[in-house]
């Protein structure tokens, strides 16, 4: 039948729909034999693992960390201005790049100032004797538990790419975030919550969600994201008028759910939804309960910045602590995004003074609290903190007062589970501009966390597209230098 305006066309049906339907139904019967075969990509409804289990039945070694905090610091921060002290820039404060640099690269935005030198001082700290800047002076109470890596690198100076890269081994969109895989391999200890939560300060960082999602992964394993502030997700207490009657609408959901797959064949969209449902249902407990955190001594409240004057401090103080409590609940994975109001994130092309200022005062209490609180609970040793950015900043301005991206060599640091404290691998020159020892790129950062968590970066795979695809495609060496 022909609609009146005569543009009607049926919707189209799935190749797997309609090998169900067609010859009586003996496509699908032929489609479902191969596609319970590792060749074609074993269905996800085959032999569907339990909820939160990860696909390795053990570790490919002994575990060093069971958790992972990934500190995030969106846009950038200057690794001369943070940990990597150059004082070379004092001397040549004012001067032409190119005439006391080697060579000097275009920038983003093609506007090369003179060489600035870093407006804060930098001063030794711990029996290590690294130098941090006054911009961290409660970071710099924690470095002999911390391994700097001072020689990382990016292949993208735009951040939207930039991100890509850094969150999933490649600068394109579309493929599974670190914590997706983490999860994906390891599973969680916890059956109420998700295994990989992202505790958003309020940025979202260029390339939105997408730094977050599973890809092609099972969807399951995309990462949850916890709004800051009192209540952490919307709609979460129920509106029915008794567990009875929700756990009815659920269980009916599921039915129908369930006898659609049985006539589709296995669906990863419907399966993940499924399991969506009965974590969202046992989240309703699990995360009032996350969130309230009125038992929490005074002192530790105040450790982490909860009484700060700084509405920035409080809200990054407060995901730090849900950080550590969901560690306590077994959480795999968990990554925590910047709070807003502090400029363009550490991005600042012109008032770096500010904006950086800005953001150290946001992070920078709340993450020694992080660090300290878990020594003293026991739990460092068994948690894998990790801290950075998407890349560095360049030595000299952009403009007057600014910096633009550098992704030639920049810092990044590890602490927790299985890192040997006090200890720094890597260096740039002497203006902090390229890397010239020991040359770290993001493949060797993912392959890193992952060895401390017992996996195999290399054994970690997921058939996609014709071919084994893992975290760090091929490359990723492990930085063994930093491993106690």
């Amino acid at each position: 039948m022909k609609h009146h305006c005569q543009r009607f066309s049926q919707q189209p049906i799935t190749r797997r729909a309609m090998l169900s339907q067609a010859a009586v139904g003996f496509g699908g019967l032929a489609l479902a034999g191969l596609m319970n075969t590792p060749a074609f990509g074993r269905s996800v409804a085959s032999k569907a693992p339990p909820l939160n289990s990860g696909v390795l039945p053990a570790s490919h070694f002994p575990a060093r960390a069971k958790s992972c905090i990934f500190l995030y610091m969106d846009g950038g921060p200057s690794q001369v201005d943070t940990f990597d002290y150059k004082p070379l820039l004092h001397e040549h404060n004012g001067k032409s790049p190119y005439e006391v640099m080697d060579r000097v690269e275009p920038t983003q935005f093609d506007d090369i100032g003179t060489v600035l030198q870093s407006p804060w001082k930098f001063k030794q700290h711990g029996e290590s004797g690294a130098w941090v800047s006054d911009l961290f002076p409660h970071v710099a109470e924690c470095v002999d538990d911390i391994a700097f890596i001072k020689s990382m690198t990016s292949a993208f100076s735009i951040h939207t790419a930039a991100n890509y890269f850094l969150h999933t081994g490649h600068g394109i969109q579309g493929r599974p975030s670190m914590g997706s895989w983490f999860e994906y391999g390891l599973g969680s200890e916890n059956q109420d919550l998700p295994g990989f939560i992202v505790l958003n300060g309020g940025l979202i960082p260029p390339g939105g969600l997408d730094n977050f999602n599973a890809g092609f992964l099972p969807a399951r394993h995309q990462g949850t994201v916890l709004k800051g502030g009192e209540q952490l997700v919307a709609n979460i207490a129920p509106r029915e008028g008794s567990d009875t009657a929700q756990r009815a609408k659920l269980d009916l959901v599921q039915s129908l759910d369930q006898a659609l797959i049985q006539q589709v064949g296995g669906a990863d969209a419907l399966e993940s939804a499924v399991a969506n449902y009965e974590t969202a249902y046992r989240m309703q407990t699990a995360v009032p309960e996350l969130g309230d955190i009125s038992g929490e001594s005074a002192e530790t409240r105040s450790l982490y910045g909860l009484d700060h004057g700084n509405e920035g401090t409080r809200t990054f103080g407060r995901n730090c602590l849900l950080a550590r409590r969901l560690v306590e609940r077994g959480v795999r994975f968990i990554e925590l995004t910047c709070p807003g109001g502090a400029g363009d994130r550490w991005d600042q092309h012109g008032d770096l003074e500010g904006g950086h200022g800005r953001n150290s005062l946001n992070v920078d209490q709340p993450i020694a609290a992080l660090l300290k609180d878990l020594k003293r609970r026991g739990m460092l040793d068994e948690t894998l903190v990790v801290w950075g950015g998407e890349f560095g900043r360049t030595p000299f301005a952009q403009g007057g007062n600014g910096r633009d991206h550098n992704p030639f060599g920049f810092t990044m640091w590890m602490a927790g589970g299985g890192v040997k404290g006090g200890t720094s691998i890597g260096t740039t020159d002497a203006f902090g501009y390229k890397v010239v020892d020991q040359k770290c790129e993001i493949h060797d950062l993912h392959a890193t966390m992952l060895y401390l968590m017992g996996v195999d970066h290399e054994r970690l795979t997921y058939r996609f597209s014709g071919r084994d695809i893992r975290l760090t495609d091929v490359y990723g060496n492990v930085l063994h230098d930093l491993i106690a």
